[in-house]
């Protein structure tokens, strides 16, 4: 027996709909990204109860016994997981969910008399099963299980051309019977389309394809909500949908790339990583006290982030350092590239737990006229996003993107724990050049020097 009637369960779920709404506005800054994310959770608080007074439920110790227990996994995982990690973590979230929505979609095949709805069966049951496995192959790479590099065998555009037209005929089995095997048989082939589309991928075109997988996984939960009758599913799963796309298309473009080329460019005989050698050319080598002295008389220092500072938490050092700079009447900016670190706002947020100041931050268009008038440029922790192949290397599989131009600068310093390349793979021939020096070690050891040193000038 429901409690709410249906005007006020359609109230109920036009403010979630509208806190969720609200939430993608509060995400789009680091100013009201906090404030974002509560507002999206109260948004799902109130559509979780809405549902719990409203609906005519079975089994609700089963339901409130998952929740329980799926509580208690993610809250302590989500606590605990370092800022390194948080790709990691989204992708995991993602295909969870499109896991999710297949199996809700596979449970309701029996009640589905509409071919219509089974049409809406069929499409959560192949995108939810792609998004799954697919998020589970970006996890392992991020996480270095297995190798950053594309993963290709001969024969693979066969396999999945194969594998798509099984799809297609299971599918249109399940819509004009209904069949519970051939429904099976079409989440399994989804799962195989997901591992051979995301298998391929290398590099650093990995976050953009979990931010495509993410909106993969929002259609599938609006298709969900079509199979169950429910406007608040779809309304939420069109959101992130629209969403997931939009960032997707920002991400491929800040990288100089179309998301064509990035998913199907391995088909072609492509790479999106390049060789893991490293060079034996010599390169010039600083101490703290050489970067101090640099950066100590410098006019305009800018500081380029990257995943590395993430790694060593150098992000309170990097800010320790900009203020004695500031402090000795020197100008500091962070140049942040849209795709440093693993995801983007990576730097953003690693930086405000700092507390630099939002106005020091810098985005790429902005800042990248500035360092034609910069004495030192200061990369810690970065290497694709400031790499000339980019812009100078046809061949080079990162050809294309915009990047940082940290060349430009009168003198260049690299903090690098060693000489291996990027995530993607690709030599940075700015390492060897004249106004170049590197200072190796752990970033926020390193800057930990530099910060000493600068004081004691």
């Amino acid at each position: 027996m429901s409690i709410l009637d249906p005007v006020w369960t359609a109230l109920l779920y036009l403010a979630a709909a509208v806190f969720f709404i609200l939430a993608l506005r509060g995400l789009s800054s680091p100013r009201t990204a906090r404030r974002g994310n509560l507002l999206g959770a109260l948004g799902a608080v109130i559509a979780v109860v809405t549902v719990f007074l409203s609906a005519r439920l079975e089994n609700i110790p089963w339901i409130l016994g998952a929740i329980v227990v799926g509580s208690a996994v993610a809250a302590p995982v989500a606590r605990r997981v370092r800022m390194t990690q948080m790709p990691q973590l989204v992708a995991l979230f993602n295909g969870v969910g499109g896991g999710a929505a297949a199996l809700v979609a596979l449970l309701e095949l029996g009640h589905a008399g509409d071919p219509w709805v089974r049409v809406a069966i069929v499409f959560t049951l192949l995108v939810g099963a792609v998004s799954f496995a697919g998020s589970g192959v970006t996890f392992a790479k991020l996480q270095e299980l297995m190798t950053t590099r594309p993963v290709v065998f001969p024969g693979l555009p066969v396999v999945m051309s194969v594998v798509l037209l099984a799809a297609v005929a299971s599918g249109a089995a399940v819509v004009l019977s209904g069949s519970l095997p051939m429904a099976v048989l079409l989440l399994a082939l989804g799962l195989a389309a997901g591992l051979l589309l995301v298998l391929p991928v290398g590099g650093a075109d990995v976050p953009i394809v979990i931010s495509l997988l993410n909106a993969f996984t929002g259609l599938a939960v609006a298709a969900s909500g079509v199979v169950l009758g429910n406007v608040l599913l779809v309304v939420a799963g069109t959101l992130v949908g629209a969403s997931g796309t939009i960032l997707t298309r920002a991400m491929a473009a800040a990288m100089g790339r179309s998301v064509a080329g990035i998913l199907f460019g391995a088909f072609r005989g492509g790479s999106t990583a390049g060789s893991t050698a490293v060079s034996e050319r010599p390169v010039r080598s600083s101490s703290p006290e050489d970067v101090a002295v640099l950066l100590g008389y410098a006019q305009r220092v800018i500081i380029v982030p990257g995943y590395g500072l993430a790694v060593a938490q150098g992000q309170h050092t990097a800010a320790e350092l900009a203020l004695a700079l500031e402090a000795r009447g020197i100008e500091v900016a962070f140049a942040i590239h849209p795709v440093a670190g693993r995801m983007p706002g990576h730097m953003n947020v690693l930086l405000a737990e700092a507390n630099v100041p939002y106005e020091s931050l810098k985005e790429m268009g902005e800042i990248n006229p500035e360092f034609k008038t910069t004495d030192v440029a200061l990369v810690v922790g970065a290497n694709d996003v400031v790499n000339p192949a980019a812009k100078t290397s046809s061949g080079s599989p990162i050809y294309g993107m915009p990047i940082l131009e940290v060349a430009e600068a009168r003198q260049v310093v690299f903090l690098k724990r060693s000489m291996r390349p990027g995530f993607a793979g690709i030599e940075n021939d700015l390492l060897y050049q004249p106004q170049t020096s590197l200072l190796f070690g752990d970033a926020k050891d390193s800057l930990a020097q530099v910060l000493g040193a600068v004081k004691a000038l």
